[in-house]
This record gives structure tokens, C-alpha cells and sequence, in this order.
């Protein structure tokens, strides 16, 4: 018993400074972010409760039905290439590719994802530019140059262009390391049975790769949905409201206009979104490793 005593507090001990610091840093702000929303709230002035009133004026704001399918758009632009697109790179580095050029690939790949997504969303923006090196491209080949910030139906387009391009190399990490996970007697089995490269990749890689991809598509919805820095660097919400997103809106209200009450609300509406959509993901994967 008192051995059983010993290892329970070690337990806990090892436990208590990370549950300490979730307490601290993810469930005292959530909680507090519960109450503020039913405030009205400057940070200058002690919070007056005020019911219901910012969720009414959420259902009312036309600002919000905009920003959510701007999120949509972008979730929908970017979580299914970033995911497709690595899926695909890595199972090619992982077929031909297992040296030092392939070490090379994957890491040249992976620079975009450590370096600042103000500093990214800045560079693209430059390049993006009428007189920039994109159109410059594009003139070579005698393509007519393209508002890619300033049209409101190709801004959205642009941006999630950028946010591919930058996660690409983190999700193709992830995924080369579950291709490598997977019983090389698999594909050995596969060639003797004379399937080829497209037969292996569709019957072994895929069906293996399963909890991988739940988890991918997981984070880059988590993550499509707080898209924030590269907006504001590339676009700043316009033109108009045309990348206007939630997350950006969060901002607007509570760093431009002061409305922390009306700020706190909205972030509650964009984790109502985010557990939806993975409880459908869930659901939509639940023979992979979700369960």
C-alpha cells in the first residue's frame, strides 16, 4: 500500500505543473471568455453584465454571415490541397527517395513552416503585387496581369495560396513518418503479387495512413479557422470584406473597437464552428484512427 501511496504522489507530481499550467493558460481564460461574453466590456471600465444582448446582436450583424463563409471558403481552399498535396509528396520521397536528396526535399520544404507568417504574408504580398514577380511571370508567357489582392473574388484565392504553400512541408513531415511506420512486408508482398506503384499507394499506403489523415485534417481545420496573421500582412480583411474572417473580426471588435463582451461572443461562435465540423469529421472517418 504504501509503495502504491509512493508512486501515486510521483504521479501526481509529475502531473500537477502541466495541469497547473492548463488550468492557468486554456480553462481559467475559456471560462472567463464564457462570462465576458454576456458583458459589456472596454478594459477600461469594470465589465456590466448585460445578458443576452451580444449574442442578439451576433445573430443581427451582417459583418458575421460574411466572415463565416470567408472561413469556409478558406477552410475549403486550403485544408484539402495542404492535406492532398503533402499525402502525395511524401509518398513520392518515400518511394524513390530515401537518401540524402530526399532528407534535402523535406527539409527545404519544411523552412517555410518555421519561418513568420508576417513575414511570409509580407513577401507574398510584395509578390503579389500588379508590378510584382507574380505578374512578372505571368507576362512572360503573355498572360495579362492579375489584381490578385485587390479583387474581391481572386483575394481569398491568394491568400490560401500563401497558407499551402507555408504547411505544406509541415503536414508532409507527419505524413512521411506514418509511410515509414507502415510494414515494409506490405509493399514486398504487394511487388510479388505484381501490383504497381498506384496499386501499392491506393490498397497499402492509404488504408495504413488513416489515422494520420484524421489527424491532419484535424489540425488544418483547427487552424484554418484562427487564420489571422497572413490576413492581416497580405490583405487586412479586404478588399472590402472579401477575407474578412472570424478570427480577424475577434480582433476588430476587441483591439479597435474595445467591444471585449461582443469579441469574447464571437470567439464562442467560432468554437461552436470548429466542434462541428470535427464532430462531422469524426464521424465521417470513424474507421480510421479517430476512434
Amino acid at each position: 500500500m504504501r509503495k502504491l501511496n509512493h508512486e501515486g504522489i510521483q504521479a501526481a507530481a509529475f502531473i500537477f505543473p502541466s495541469f497547473l499550467l492548463l488550468l492557468i493558460f486554456s480553462l481559467v481564460p475559456a471560462v472567463m471568455n464564457v462570462f465576458f461574453s454576456f458583458t459589456k466590456f472596454n478594459v477600461v471600465q469594470p465589465p456590466q453584465i448585460i445578458g443576452f444582448a451580444n449574442y442578439g446582436r451576433l445573430f443581427k450583424d451582417p459583418y458575421i454571415a460574411a466572415t463565416l463563409r470567408n472561413t469556409l471558403v478558406y477552410m475549403l481552399l486550403t485544408v484539402p490541397f495542404q492535406t492532398a498535396i503533402s499525402l502525395i509528396l511524401a509518398a513520392f520521397l518515400a518511394e524513390g527517395f530515401k537518401n540524402k536528396f530526399g532528407e534535402f526535399i523535406r527539409g527545404a520544404l519544411f523552412i517555410p513552416v518555421i519561418a513568420s507568417n508576417v513575414l511570409v504574408g509580407t513577401l507574398w504580398a510584395i509578390m503579389f503585387q500588379h508590378q510584382g514577380m507574380i505578374n512578372g511571370i505571368l507576362r512572360l508567357f503573355s498572360i495579362n496581369p492579375v489584381n490578385w489582392l485587390g479583387d474581391k473574388n481572386i483575394a481569398i484565392i491568394s491568400v490560401s495560396i500563401v497558407s499551402v504553400w507555408k504547411d505544406i512541408g509541415y503536414y508532409l513531415v507527419i505524413y512521411y513518418a506514418g509511410i515509414m511506420d507502415i510494414p515494409t512486408t506490405y509493399y514486398e508482398a504487394a511487388r510479388v503479387d505484381g501490383a504497381g506503384i498506384l496499386q501499392r499507394f491506393w490498397y497499402i499506403t492509404l488504408p495504413c495512413l488513416k489515422p494520420v489523415t484524421y489527424l491532419i485534417l484535424t489540425m488544418g481545420i483547427i487552424w484554418s479557422f484562427q487564420v489571422f496573421d497572413i490576413i492581416y500582412t497580405m490583405t487586412g480583411g479586404g478588399p472590402g470584406v472579401s477575407t474578412l474572417t472570424l478570427v480577424y473580426t475577434v480582433y476588430t471588435s476587441a483591439f479597435k473597437e474595445f467591444n471585449m463582451g461582443y469579441a469574447a461572443c464571437i470567439a464562442l461562435l467560432l468554437l461552436f464552428f470548429v466542434l462541428i465540423l470535427t464532430l462531422i469529421q469524426k464521424t465521417l472517418l470513424k474507421d480510421g484512427g479517430g476512434e
